[in-house]
């Protein structure tokens, strides 16, 4: 599981049958400590109604395809839930603060 923030959408008229009505975002993979970009984008399959600039969970590989909306998927990414915040050795490294 990693952490990512949103950071843009894909919009794909022309796809695989299963991932009709599902909504594509592109994720920036973050550094838990410092919250920094770590690695390059990638496209994953929002399950929680996730958007741009929010900070997410996401898991990928064989994972990505067990939750109620992804199950039988063709996918290898999926937001499985946004953060609140962050703690790490007592230290909060993350807080969101929109509410």
């Amino acid at each position: 599981m990693i952490i990512a923030r949103v950071v843009g959408s894909v919009v794909s008229t022309s796809k695989a049958e299963k991932l009709q009505g599902k909504k594509l975002l592109v994720i920036q993979p973050l550094d838990m400590n410092t919250i920094e970009n770590d690695g390059k984008p990638l496209v994953s399959i929002d399950t929680v109604g996730s958007g741009v600039g929010e900070v997410v969970m996401v898991v990928s590989g064989s994972s990505a395809r067990q939750t109620l909306s992804t199950e039988g998927t063709p996918v290898d990414s999926a937001i499985v839930g946004i953060i609140d915040h962050i703690e790490i050795e007592g230290k909060l490294t993350f807080e969101n603060k929109g509410g």
